[in-house]
């Protein structure tokens, strides 16, 4: 993929169920894009087995700070701005009982 090599981290993380983990590393300020907008982000790297998710990444407060997210919890819709664009997204929403 042509990523940098991750950097030591020098610390555990303590996840949401309160478990804590080692990181198998950190790279700093990588370029993405979320739909099309550029952010200069820092990736903590995490086990698979350590993160049970179907996410490939997922994209912390750092990022919805920057990125001035603010989720409409009604419409289920995220706006979000960067690089001078504004866009939006729909949300999937988890709690819909089929």
């Amino acid at each position: 993929m042509g990523l940098p090599k991750p950097k030591h981290t020098p610390y555990n993380m303590r996840m949401a169920d309160q478990t804590t983990t080692k990181p198998m590393g950190f790279i700093k300020d990588l370029k993405i894009y979320v739909h099309g907008v550029p952010y200069i982000i820092t990736f903590i790297i995490l086990l698979n087995s350590v993160v049970d998710s179907n996410y490939s990444m997922l994209l912390g407060r750092p990022w919805l700070r920057d990125a001035k997210v603010a989720h409409d919890w009604g419409s289920n819709i995220v706006p979000y701005k960067g690089m001078g664009q504004s866009k939006q997204l729909k949300s999937p929403n988890i709690w819909e009982v089929k």
